[in-house]
């Protein structure tokens, strides 16, 4: 009791001096009262205001401006950006947490189904559903009624057979690509009549419900089938375009047409169970259908992996080590991309982005699965097509083989690049995404590695086209000359090649280092990385190596005016300093030059003081014969003349004569005859072989003609010579041996001479 007393007289006093202490607390408040500021003040009333505010108010007025605007930095303060690893694991759990979801509602599969038909059935009613099934089933017969009505009237489309030749790739394409038009064409006619008569026969309601079923389970499943019978042409094998047996296409086109079935149904039954008021995240019926589509793939895929590489292999003969990977890898690739794409989408349907889930449902991911998987049979497509329409090699042998190998290699790298644009696109476009937005987004990430591939790619494309024009025209250069390492060039002298020959290799190094240079430099830049410091330093290394290494800019520039001199070509025969040889190869240093027995001579452009070309426009070639001095020399003027006249008329050698073989008369006497020349002009690099004939039938023209080839003799003046028969066996020998010492003197004289 007394303490109850004790407590009733604290709480009296507390509030007896809690009462004053409101009081001033009110007149205080009161005092200073924050007043209220309209916006649109004057100058005029703002020097009022101030005047009438006490400093209380003043001190209060600017506490509440402060407040405010620590309010609004705080609202627009970013948050805190989350670690590589944080944002890993919350997704993770994020997944976890959604499969952990669909597990919990798997008892309820059946019976949320089953939910949306009963709403389905009560909507409609028995009489609505016996309308909805009747008019439904009488729109599809008169749009097929329609649809073999135009087949009918475009059969001469597929009159024309082609052969069905490994060769007849037009014919086959032609064929297929009208089968493939007539079928489209008849889907279309299909649909739309479709549309025309279900517009009329069913109300708004009813083609709400059968709209998605005749697009997803009807008209989708027959375009893939569609699609399908014009890449694999299981019934028709001799115009396949793709490199399959029969066993593999007839599989791959039975599952491809049960896999658009299978993409349809989830279409149509996720429409279906939102119409009649079951959401997909009730019974996540989605879950399971979305994974069977992509277990289904992977399927076929592991199934019929023979049958994929060797489809992706092609029958280009040409292929390279690259091509060989692909095609070897291609069906654990499309296990890969249908593995990837059903985790995208759960990603999605994990963080609940209702606008991706938007696109999802509409397809996009079975879009982006679909040009996935296409890419590498877009590649292989873009070889077989390059293999038949590449324009044919240029001439014959090693050079040309090499320049046409070179020219299908640019034009595959060129489509490649063009088809991983145009997949891009299509992804793209699935996802309702804006490139050329994103790639204009400043400072954007996303858009900055956009414009980077865009400038990438443009610079590819433009390298493989500099290089595909350069290696045609190497080619066509290199076969007009018909250059072959024979025995014409085997003592050199042979023809060189064109200007061009010699200029257009280095001009495609320059082209392809200034084409890397530049868009390197503007892909960097894209990335926002700052390229002046790039271009400094390049104008500094520059500067160094000018100082540093004279000797080298010496054999540039000697170079650069050799070429522009067009002091030699690859593939003549020239003398420089007394090295001689034919040119091999030139760099922007130096030439190398090959020397008919085998050598190969580097030689800087700086060292070249004098440069002899042997193998410019003409070559004269001067013919020795010594005859006895008793030798008419107008016989063999005759002679010379009739050669020159024959081989004139040589098929196999008046090519290489510019000028006939022909006589000079008697050139010079000698101790064992006359030296009768004669010479001809002909072409670079046969003069040899000219030579060796025109000899051959010199020597067989002298011998039908009396004329011999004057000898070397050594005659012994010998006393008595009438007794010779007679002559001791010593008298011989020094006779032997007076007639050798005479003719090594002779011989050791004309080596002087």
């Amino acid at each position: 009791m007394l303490r109850w007393v004790f407590a009733l007289a604290a709480l009296i006093g507390f509030v007896t001096i809690a009462e004053p202490a409101a009081a001033q607390a009110t007149e205080t408040g009161a005092a200073t009262a924050v007043p209220v500021i309209p916006d649109d003040l004057t100058p005029e009333q703002v020097d009022d205001l101030v005047a009438r505010l006490s400093d209380d108010q003043v001190r209060a007025l600017l506490l509440e401006r402060l407040d405010a605007v620590a309010e609004a930095r705080a609202g627009d303060s970013p948050a805190p950006q989350k670690g590589l690893i944080a944002e890993i694991t919350e997704t993770a759990n994020a997944m976890i947490a959604s499969w952990l979801d669909v597990l919990s509602k798997v008892p309820q599969l059946v019976g949320k189904q089953a939910e949306a038909l009963h709403n389905f059935t009560t909507t409609f009613g028995t009489s609505g559903l016996a309308s909805l099934f009747g008019f439904t089933f009488l729109a599809l017969a008169i749009g097929y009624a329609a649809e073999k009505a135009a087949t009918y009237l475009t059969r001469s489309w597929l009159r024309k057979v082609p052969s069905g030749s490994a060769d007849d790739l037009r014919g086959a394409v032609g064929f297929l690509f009208r089968r493939f038009c007539r079928e489209i064409l008849g889907l279309v006619v299909f649909y739309y009549v479709l549309v025309f008569v279900g517009r009329r026969l069913l109300s708004p309601e009813d083609i709400a419900f059968a709209a998605p079923f005749v697009l997803y389970m009807i008209w989708v499943p027959r375009l893939g089938a569609a699609l399908s019978r014009f890449i694999l042409a299981p019934e028709r094998p001799e115009m396949r375009l793709v490199n399959i047996d029969d066993h593999w296409a007839k599989y791959l086109h039975r599952n491809q047409i049960g896999l658009f079935l299978l993409i349809g149904f989830t279409l149509f039954i996720v429409t279906f169970n939102g119409l009649n008021g079951i959401a997909m995240g009730e019974m996540r019926l989605g879950f399971w259908l979305n994974l069977s589509i992509h277990a289904y793939i992977a399927i076929i895929a592991w199934t019929a992996r023979a049958g994929l590489s060797d489809m992706m292999l092609g029958t280009d003969p040409d292929r390279t080590r690259f091509d060989e990977k692909v095609a070897e890898y291609y069906p654990y690739f499309a296990i890969g991309v249908s593995a990837a794409v059903w985790l995208i989408v759960e990603y999605y349907s994990a963080i609940d982005d209702r606008e991706a889930l938007a696109r999802i449902v509409a397809g996009a991911h079975y879009i982006t699965m679909f040009w996935l998987l296409m890419a590498p049979a877009i590649d292989t497509l873009i070889r077989g097509l390059v293999r038949h329409l590449q324009p044919p090699m240029i001439g014959d042998g090693p050079v040309a083989e090499r320049a046409y190998k070179s020219t299908k290699r640019s034009f595959i790298r060129i489509g490649r690049v063009i088809a991983g644009v145009f997949v891009i696109l299509m992804i793209a476009n699935a996802w309702d995404i804006d490139l050329r937005a994103v790639a204009g987004a400043g400072l954007d990430a996303g858009g900055a590695v956009i414009e980077f591939l865009i400038i990438i790619a443009i610079g590819y494309i433009l390298n493989e086209a500099v290089s595909l024009w350069i290696n045609r025209r190497l080619a066509k250069e290199q076969t007009a000359i018909a250059q072959s390492p024979d025995e014409e060039a085997g003592e050199g002298g042979g023809a060189g090649g064109s200007r061009l020959v010699t200029v257009l290799p280095l001009l495609r190094v320059t082209a392809q280092v200034a084409i890397a240079v530049i868009f390197g430099l503007l892909a960097l830049g894209a990335l926002g990385l700052d390229i002046t410091p790039l271009l400094a330093g390049a104008g500094i290394l520059g500067l160094a190596i000018g100082f540093g290494a004279q000797k080298l800019v010496a054999d540039i520039v000697g170079g650069i005016f050799f070429l522009i001199d067009d002091a030699f070509r690859v593939g003549e025969y020239v003398d420089v300093g007394g090295t001689t040889g034919t040119v091999e190869k030139i760099s922007i240093r130096s030439m190398q030059l090959r020397h008919h027995r085998g050598p190969v001579h580097t030689i800087p452009y700086g060292e070249i003081a004098k440069l002899t070309n042997y193998s410019r426009d003409w070559v004269i070639m001067k013919l020795k014969f010594t005859v006895p001095f008793d030798t008419d020399p107008n016989k063999v003027k005759k002679i010379f003349k009739k050669i020159g006249t024959e081989m004139m008329e040589d098929p196999v050698h008046k090519e290489g004569f510019l000028q006939p073989f022909k006589s000079q008369g008697v050139f010079d006497f000698d101790d064992v005859g006359m030296i009768i020349r004669g010479k001809f002009m002909a072409k670079p690099g046969k003069q040899f072989t000219l030579r060796k004939e025109i000899f051959n039938k010199v020597k067989n023209e002298f011998k039908a003609n009396g004329i011999e080839f004057a000898r070397r003799e050594v005659r012994v003046a010998i006393p008595g010579l009438d007794e010779a028969d007679h002559l001791t066996p010593d008298q011989k020998s020094a006779v032997a041996a007076a007639a050798a010492q005479a003719a090594n003197e002779q011989s050791h004289q004309n080596g002087g001479d």
